[in-house]
């Protein structure tokens, strides 16, 4: 069998609900893995968010910040951190208008806030077992993804003031905020710089916004069923949702496993 390599997004793909990796989607990996095929995360994530995914599943390249952080077999080939100049504006703009920010990279996150309900209520949903501490200064390292908090709609105001970013929604009370052009098709492009495989070689696995531009440029593209409806028109095939054993009926449908 021709050598595939499959990128998985996280959040509603790889993880079910309850975000944790079904038992047939760890088999599947497991038998991709088995095959010759390489196995890979693709998501808005920070690699610390989900080194316990890829120990489990015993994944070493992946894609982190929708792009914006590339690792190879365990080596980081890529990042492109926020513009520190603009950020510093924003993060101006923001405390005007009391929208609070989360500064993450590779290791961490930070608040600029002490406390606030909206942080609290977003990250919680991320399942962590972690806070985002204050710490207003971290800002100074180089930041690859900020979390801006604010209602839907009021992101506006800060994507018509700074181009230089894109804003992608992943929360009623949050946007991801990440360099402009960044995607996750992007930094599939740098593993596939390295890897000698052709794209038709590339398989894709996602549900959300985060996911259109790798579902729309790779041909064997699957958009989870309870995904979001844009994933959908724009993959390939959809497959099942992750607690109804999505991940292995798709790898099925191509022959993988």
């Amino acid at each position: 069998m021709d050598q595939h390599i499959i990128f998985f997004d996280l959040d509603g793909t790889l993880l079910d609900r309850s975000k944790s990796v079904p038992e047939s989607a760890r088999q599947a990996v497991q038998t991709l893995k088995e095959n010759g095929h390489i196995v890979a995360i693709a998501t808005g994530r920070a690699p610390f968010m989900y080194e316990h995914v890829r120990k489990q599943l015993n994944i070493d390249t992946y894609i982190s910040f929708n792009g914006q952080y590339v690792v190879l077999d365990g080596d980081a080939i890529y990042h492109n951190p926020l513009k520190p100049n603009s950020l510093e504006r924003m993060v101006e703009q923001a405390n005007a208008n009391d929208h609070p920010m989360v500064y993450l990279d590779q290791e961490d996150m930070k608040a600029n806030v002490q406390s606030s309900s909206y942080v609290s209520e977003a990250i919680a949903t991320l399942k962590l077992g972690q806070i985002a501490d204050y710490d207003p200064t971290y800002k100074e390292r180089d930041i690859y993804q900020g979390l801006l908090f604010c209602k839907a709609g009021e992101e506006q105001e800060y994507e018509a003031a700074y181009p230089e970013f894109d804003f992608i929604r992943w929360h009623p009370y949050s946007v991801d905020v990440i360099p402009q052009g960044g995607s996750k098709a992007e930094g599939i492009q740098h593993v596939l710089n390295q890897v000698d495989l052709p794209e038709d070689r590339v398989v894709v696995f996602g549900d959300s916004l985060n996911d259109l531009e790798m579902l729309a440029q790779f041909k064997h593209s699957f958009a989870m069923e309870d995904g979001h409806d844009r994933a959908k028109e724009t993959a390939s095939y959809i497959t099942p949702d992750a607690d109804r054993d999505g991940i292995e009926q798709g790898l099925k449908k191509l022959g993988l496993i």
